[in-house]
């Protein structure tokens, strides 16, 4: 359970949002948290790339060769051989 303080201002346009909507007032915040939080949750780079994670299948095992080529490229460019 959390508690928060509003300003007076902000407490008395909530009270009025309550009536007004016909809605509880605890519902009206737990929703404007959820949206909030989904928000800025939804800015996260795991979530943004959600959808297209995990979709492309390859033959796999070229990976793991990278590392290696990239290592050969740079030492390459700085005129330095393994």
């Amino acid at each position: 359970m959390k508690s928060v303080r509003l300003e007076k201002a902000l407490e008395a346009r909530l009270e009025e949002a309550a009536r007004i909507s016909g809605e509880p007032v605890s519902n009206i915040i737990r929703t404007a948290v959820q949206e909030r939080c989904e928000k800025i949750l939804g800015q996260r780079l795991d979530s943004r790339l959600a959808d297209v994670t995990g979709v492309i299948r390859s033959e796999g095992g070229k990976a793991r060769r990278t590392g290696k080529a990239f290592t050969e490229a740079l030492q390459s460019r700085q005129g330095v051989r393994s």
